[in-house]
């Protein structure tokens, strides 16, 4: 029997530019949202459900996204989901999911041929 895989695939637009980290280790992290939207229907009607979801890539990818990525710009990617729990300055838990970035490809670009990375660990 295969084990299962944790693996995520979304193709979204980033809602603000990637913010990005760099740790003493030099080791460097780049934050951003991702909204994915799908058409549902209410009452109906056909409309946008928007999703947002926070992307997290580490290593060279990150210096990648530094480099290339801006808001409104859209990507499809492929990466892991991640459980993170953290508590407040007020002392309340909190629960969150995150993507994980192993690699992504830049779809809209406009005379340049699509980018794509691949994060090797």
């Amino acid at each position: 029997m295969n084990a299962l895989r944790n693996k995520v695939s979304l193709i979204g637009r980033l809602g603000a530019n990637p913010e990005v980290f760099t740790f003493e280790s030099g080791r460097m992290l780049a934050r951003f949202t991702l909204a994915t939207n799908e058409p549902i229907k209410v009452n109906g009607k056909w409309q946008e459900q928007t999703q947002w979801h926070t992307i997290m890539a580490w290593g060279k990818t990150a210096e990648i996204i530094q480099k290339i990525l801006n808001k409104g710009q859209e990507i499809m990617l492929e990466g892991r989901l991640v459980q993170q729990n953290y508590e407040t300055k007020t002392g309340e838990n909190r629960f969150g999911t995150n993507v994980e970035l192993k690699e992504f490809l830049l779809l809209n670009t406009v005379g340049k041929k699509a980018e794509s990375t691949t994060t090797k660990k």
